[in-house]
């Protein structure tokens, strides 16, 4: 447990007690048990912590919230980690630690170093995220970014609070898609043996088709040309897919992102599990026939309309193999909490999915459906709209190979998914404090700087003492990095994972201050005490600010 989740426990249990001293001194009526949630005030000023129970008390004690906390601040125990105990606004109580307490951090997190900021509260939790999931049949385009990147920082989150978190991506490889794409695939692999096929009406127009079906030709030496279409075109399949797959997994490589699990959708049915989570469903009457086609009755579960799940065709829907696949997430392996993350295009998939999870015994709360809105990027103050023939940036490569990796996360993690975004090419480019990638980032390199120049000069802070660090911005740089464990805590369980930039940018923006206000390294002989207290409190800062980086998936830089 952290210092800071201790402190928080510790308060807790003093104002527990405070409450309980009052009550036994007459002082404040018996009441029912009211939750103790012990916070950290927004506003500067008003404490280190602060609850509200007074509030909650009220209406039970029959008394005004600031007479029940008089109560209690009066009755509260004494500590050595707190300076003093306040009633604030309509009865808030205000906690301000002792220096003493934030001066022990430092050398806290010092020791913790790359694990500060892990916390306990998702152990023993097996979880599943799966995103981004595009159709293998081609590079990822910059739409999908934004998905893979909310996605791969909340599996780091999840595991930074203590899960057991499967990364997962699904391979729609048994849908009409790659049917589309393989036809494709046949028509330009003819064409590159000069023969005059025309692409089907529905068809993939990249030239990344026809520089595989090229490639492939020239491999086997036009061993398909011969075959009869179809026995062609299933040939043709596992090398598409396989390509394919590899360029999904490249793309993502360069947004650090890799997986745990490629699953396929085809395994569902060489294993029976769709077919047994059809039964399944039609055993508990969820599965009706109307006009020809099978329906999940999802009326029956408060939807507005059943869905098909066999079209009359015989063919499978996309739903219904999605609804195997969350049978196979849950029954067979077993996961406490699967977390999708979608584009905003699927939120009529959510509500009917949550419905088939319920049909199939599972608690639908279980089900964590993620929708990321679109993205749209400027340029020299205008709107842009991809296009390939205009050199406008389509694929994720490029957006990687413009603006950088660590630039893409960072923005892509700074909003939350919910919200639509513009992604400002101009500002992500810049290499200055405006741009808060480059700010965030150049603190870290500024504090290895630092670090780096006292060991050249020969000075060695391990017997540092952190009593002599009592400067109001030294103490304030503390509070803010001690906050991290607290921070990844409240991410993880509320799955947003835009907390972490936002954090980072504020013990970024108090390192500014600290630095300015502070010498850490001085040439004079008496300063040699602070300033090896000052080298300790530049040492935890940077673990905190690197702790974050390597949750966003990002470099933390030596030098910049």
């Amino acid at each position: 447990m952290s210092g800071l989740m201790r402190i928080t426990a510790q308060l807790r249990d003093a104002v527990a007690e405070a409450l309980s001293n009052a009550q036994s001194a007459g002082v404040l009526p018996s009441a029912g048990a009211s939750e103790i949630a012990i916070e950290q005030p927004k506003q500067e000023g008003h404490g280190d912590f602060a609850t509200s129970l007074p509030l909650r008390l009220a209406r039970t004690m029959k008394m005004a919230p600031p007479a029940i906390a008089t109560a209690i601040v009066e009755a509260f125990p004494e500590s050595d980690v707190v300076e003093k105990v306040e009633v604030a606004g309509p009865g808030f109580i205000n906690i301000t630690l002792a220096n003493a307490w934030f001066q022990e951090q430092v050398e806290v997190i010092r020791a913790a170093g790359a694990e500060f900021g892990n916390t306990d509260s998702k152990s023993g939790q097996k979880i599943q995220i799966e995103f981004v999931s595009v159709n293998p049949t081609g590079p990822l385009h910059v739409g999908h970014a934004r998905g893979a990147v909310i996605g791969s920082g909340l599996a780091n989150l999840l595991e930074a609070a203590g899960a057991d978190v499967t990364r997962e991506y699904y391979v729609n490889d048994a849908g009409n898609q790659m049917r589309v794409y393989t036809e494709t695939l046949y028509a330009r692999y003819m064409q590159a043996a000069g023969h005059d096929v025309p692409l089907p009406e529905t068809s993939y127009p990249g030239e990344y088709v026809a520089d595989l079906a090229k490639d492939l030709y020239e491999k086997d030496g036009g061993a398909l040309v011969d075959l009869p279409k179809e026995e062609a075109i299933k040939a043709l399949y596992q090398p598409g897919l396989d390509r394919n797959l590899a360029l999904i997994k490249e793309d993502l490589e360069e947004l650090n992102i890799s997986y745990d699990v490629w699953f396929s959708e085809q395994s569902l049915f060489d294993t029976g599990r769709f077919d047994a989570t059809m039964k399944e469903l039609e055993d508990g009457g969820f599965i009706v026939d109307r006009d020809g086609a099978r329906w999940f009755a999802s009326t029956q579960l408060g939807e507005d309309k059943d869905n098909v799940v066999i079209r009359s065709t015989g063919g499978h829907t996309y739903f219904a193999s999605d609804i195997a696949y969350h049978a196979e997430k849950f029954k067979e392996r077993n996961f406490d909490q699967v977390i999708d993350v979608w584009g905003a295009d699927h939120h009529g998939h959510v509500a009917r999915m949550k419905a088939a999870a319920t049909a199939l015994g599972v608690d639908p709360n279980k089900l964590e459906i993620i929708l990321n809105q679109i993205v749209s990027f400027k340029e020299d103050g205008e709107s842009l709209r991809f296009s390939k023939r205009k050199n406008v940036i389509v694929t994720v490569r490029e957006l990687v190979d413009d603006v950088g990796s660590d630039a893409v996360r960072y923005t892509f993690l700074s909003r939350g998914a919910e919200s639509q975004m513009e992604f400002d090419l101009d500002l992500a480019r810049k290499q200055s404090s405006d741009n808060p990638v480059y700010y965030v980032q150049y603190a870290h390199a500024r504090l290895s700087g630092i670090l780096r120049n006292a060991r050249e000069t020969g000075i060695d802070w391990a017997d540092g003492d952190v009593s002599l660090l009592t400067h109001e911005l030294e103490i304030a740089l503390i509070r803010q990095i001690t906050g991290l464990p607290d921070v990844v805590e409240r991410s993880a369980d509320r799955l947003e994972p835009q907390q972490i930039p936002h954090y980072a940018t504020e013990v970024a923006r108090a390192l500014q201050r600290f630095y300015d206000a502070c010498r850490v390294i001085s040439e004079e002989e008496d300063d040699l005490p602070i300033s090896k207290a000052r080298l300790k409190l530049v040492e935890s800062a940077r673990i905190a600010i690197a702790r974050c980086l390597t949750l966003m998936g990002m470099n933390a830089p030596e030098r910049m």
